[in-house]
């Protein structure tokens, strides 16, 4: 059950963290951290980091060697050191790993709130599975369902990656009651042979999609660089941004830059702005039942 504190803040300052990544988990937990430490002088309260930082984006290749990569949440080799870091500096850090559960492997995220106490872990639910991006080689699908955590700055929502394409979960984190929605990601060039477009501009309209039917603010976190993993090589596009609850782009980097990119949410002006678009009101759940289905059949008995 996702629990709701009785008072909303009225505003947050959020940060978005762009940053590139090497093969040396060290440095870029070392450089993640300085990141944050950053952000939070600039007033950051909630601050968000990519998707699978600790490493290169290993799964651009299906390799055996890339699943020690993998630690399972208890005794973490850096959970503990971002819990310390977010007690120290009274910030929130939804938090991206490479999760070991038994013999299942995850791409989970864990929400340190600001005193440090980890409120919950939740598991990617949609895996690609394509080239340059075969993650479902290396992750079961998430079984923690959608997560919603109140924090001390808000009900954060937060999505990995190509959960970040699916209507279906930011509609659900609304309704458990987000203030915000976040999304930290790998993604960049695709290889050669693949016809999709290489596009950010997709990506973002995306998401900002989800803005616009949920009025709700967006912040999407993205790494930059080139990286080489099993002789195959991707560029991420980087472009992280924040979308304010109507789809404006109020804050965006471009394809190079890295630090912390930060802008203050109106969190009350969302809620009032929210309930006045009818968006929720007019909803018509008894007649969704084909969204629970693959094929769009709703089979009774």
């Amino acid at each position: 059950m996702t629990t709701m504190p009785s008072q909303s803040p009225q505003t947050v300052k959020l940060a978005v963290i762009q940053m590139h990544v090497t093969d040396q988990l060290d440095d870029n937990v070392g450089r993640a951290e300085e990141h944050v430490r950053d952000a939070a002088r600039q007033g950051a309260r909630v601050i968000l980091l990519p998707e699978l930082f600790e490493n290169l984006y290993f799964c651009q290749v299906e390799r055996e060697d890339y699943f020690a990569l993998a630690h399972p949440q208890d005794g973490h080799p850096f959970i503990g050191r971002f819990q310390n870091l977010a007690r120290e500096l009274g910030v929130v850090l939804p938090l991206s790993y490479f999760e070991r559960a038994g013999q299942a492997h995850y791409n989970s995220l864990v929400c340190i709130d600001a005193d440090g106490e980890v409120l919950g872990n939740y598991r990617k639910t949609h895996i690609p599975d394509g080239p340059g991006y075969e993650e479902k080689y290396y992750f079961n699908p998430g079984d923690t369902g959608f997560k919603v955590w109140s924090t001390r700055y808000g009900r954060v929502g937060a999505g990995i990656c190509w959960d970040q394409w699916y209507p279906e979960t930011a509609r659900v984190m609304m309704l458990q009651g987000a203030d915000f929605l976040l999304y930290p990601t790998a993604i960049g060039s695709e290889p050669a042979e693949v016809e999709s477009p290489n596009s950010h501009h997709m990506w973002q309209r995306a998401m900002v999609g989800h803005a616009v039917s949920n009025s709700s603010y967006v912040g999407a976190a993205n790494r930059i660089g080139t990286e080489i993993v099993g002789g195959l090589t991707q560029t991420y596009y980087g472009h992280s941004f924040i979308s304010d609850y109507t789809g404006e782009l109020v804050a965006e980097f471009g394809d190079t830059d890295e630090g912390a990119l930060i802008h203050d949410l109106n969190l009350a002006e969302a809620r009032k702005f929210r309930a006045g678009m009818g968006f929720f009101r007019d909803r018509r759940p008894e007649l969704y039942g084909p969204l629970l289905t693959v094929d769009g059949v709703t089979r009774r008995g």
